[in-house]
């Protein structure tokens, strides 16, 4: 077996009520969004978590790895047990699939550093499809975190063409046109999506699944797009 469906989610802390506190309602379509798309991974036998981190070498985490938001206001939420040691888009990951029926299935997280090259991170894509698992793919991942003058970062002129360009790919499931993402732009605009988007297009490879864009937007001058693969 391999990959039976996957799930794209951006990472933002603000998605976890606690975090967001008042501003949790501006967040409410992309939350449900995100819900809905990790909501079918529940066919699958077992989920992998992959996203982005900062420091080198990819690492794998097991189900009990865990995650806390305390860094974001809220030390009353976390996911797993132990110290914390899952990286926000990972801890995030983990968070939205407790609030789904996938969150029965067995899991494992990948941390893949942001700096990883295309080739190695398709490379991985298409190992997780060897797998003999029933395997669904939860890939988190922000765009462009230069969207406007009240981005983290100043506005890019590139950032917006950017995400557009990822989503129409994932919509249209172009796996060479997520492949062909320059890594040095991604790193220019802030985009934290790049290297587990080049993951999934090589774990998809192999497979019949069609994809479905079902949230972009940039709310907060951060691009942020979900979309699943059945």
């Amino acid at each position: 077996m391999s990959v039976v469906a996957a799930a794209v989610c951006p990472h933002p802390p603000l998605l976890v009520p606690e975090v967001a506190s008042g501003a949790a309602p501006e967040l409410d379509d992309l939350r449900a969004a995100c819900l809905a798309a990790v909501e079918s991974l529940a066919t699958a036998d077992h989920i992998l978590v992959i996203g982005a981190a900062t420091d080198s070498g990819p690492r794998t985490f097991d189900a009990s790895a865990s995650g806390s938001f305390g860094a974001y206001g809220a030390p009353s939420v976390r996911i797993g047990s132990g110290p914390p040691v899952l990286p926000l888009s990972l801890a995030i990951g983990g968070w939205l699939l407790e609030q789904t029926k996938a969150a029965q299935l067995p899991r494992t997280y990948r941390a893949v550093p942001a700096d990883t090259a295309p080739d190695l991170c398709v490379r991985l894509g298409r190992e997780i499809a060897d797998s003999n698992d029933r395997v669904g793919l939860l890939v988190m991942g922000d765009g462009s975190a230069r969207r406007s003058e009240h981005s983290p970062v100043h506005l890019h002129p590139r950032a917006e063409i950017f995400d557009t360009t990822v989503a129409n790919a994932l919509h249209h499931r172009d796996l060479d046109v997520l492949k062909a993402l320059d890594p040095d732009l991604a790193a220019e605009l802030q985009a934290a999506g790049r290297a587990p988007w080049q993951v999934l297009a090589g774990a998809l490879e192999g497979t019949s699944l069609s994809g479905d864009l079902t949230y972009e937007a940039a709310p907060y001058g951060v691009g942020y797009i979900v979309a699943g693969f059945s």
